[in-house]
């Protein structure tokens, strides 16, 4: 399988009714619940041989408004492995305070889709490892895609969402992941909306539909719920990192846990 494989915890970001920075975790984009402070989370995750770690502030762009970078330089003081931050990034401007905040990536999604010449725009700036395009995608059953696989005898596509999955764009996502990755993206990173926080496994037609048609390295995200999720999506959809967050928040399981079981199956892992 090529290169050592990664394991990404993430946090999704919020603001409380106190005003305050707090992790959040939901199902299908939906009925958060606290989960823990970011910067605590961070210091966690950093002592727990994670190979990156993602922070995502998940009501940016919904509400238009900016990155909270003020706690970005918290968790980037707690967290001395790569760092992506993702949510509310529009312009050249945003990415290089956000990468000045601590980040070494930058995650975009709405901000990309609405004005793709961002993409071009920050590998030119910054260098194409730093520009993480990410796709929140949902299936689609009807005949309004670009490019479908089959699952379980049905024709599936998978359709971009921007703003937190609130809204469809028409946009065909595997279509899209080509387009990223030809205006510079260094990486890309996949969610599924019909996956997310269900612990049913990542979506492996949509995984491997995006990992079949670039070459640029996939993130896999949604749905983790142990190990062999984690194994599978490497085996069978060819992604180059695996990111969970509630197995690793709720303590289901460790970091550590997952990449023996992946280090017992022959899948390269650091350990």
């Amino acid at each position: 399988m090529g290169l050592t494989k990664r394991i990404i915890p993430c946090i999704d970001v919020d603001i409380d009714e106190d005003g305050n920075a707090a992790v959040y975790t939901g199902v299908n984009f939906e009925n958060l619940e606290y989960t823990g402070d970011p910067v605590e989370l961070a210091r966690k995750y950093n002592e727990s041989g994670a190979d990156e770690f993602v922070f995502l502030d998940i009501t940016a762009s919904a509400e238009g408004r900016e990155t909270m970078l003020d706690v970005v330089r918290g968790v980037a003081d707690e967290c001395f492995i790569p760092l992506t931050v993702g949510g509310g990034i529009r312009t050249t401007e945003d990415i290089k305070e956000t990468l000045r905040a601590g980040a070494d990536k930058v995650s975009i999604t709405t901000g990309a889709l609405e004005r793709p010449a961002l993409i071009e725009e920050g590998a030119a700036a910054f260098g194409s490892q730093c520009i993480v395009i990410s796709i929140d995608a949902r299936r689609r059953y009807d005949g309004d895609g670009e490019q479908y696989v089959e699952d379980d005898g049905e024709s599936v596509w998978f359709e971009c969402t921007k703003k937190g999955g609130r809204e469809g764009t028409g946009i065909d996502a595997l279509e899209w992941a080509s387009e990223a990755e030809a205006r510079g993206a260094g990486e890309l990173f996949i969610n599924s909306i019909d996956r997310d926080g269900t612990k049913e496994g990542y979506d492996i037609p949509l995984m491997r539909g995006v990992s079949e048609n670039v070459s640029t390295p996939v993130i896999a995200s949604s749905g983790c719920g142990g190990p062999e999720d984690v194994y599978e999506v490497f085996t069978e959809a060819d992604a180059d990192a695996a990111l969970a967050a509630s197995i690793f928040h709720f303590g289901e399981y460790t970091i550590e846990e997952v990449k023996e079981y992946l280090d017992e199956r022959d899948v390269p892992v650091r350990l």
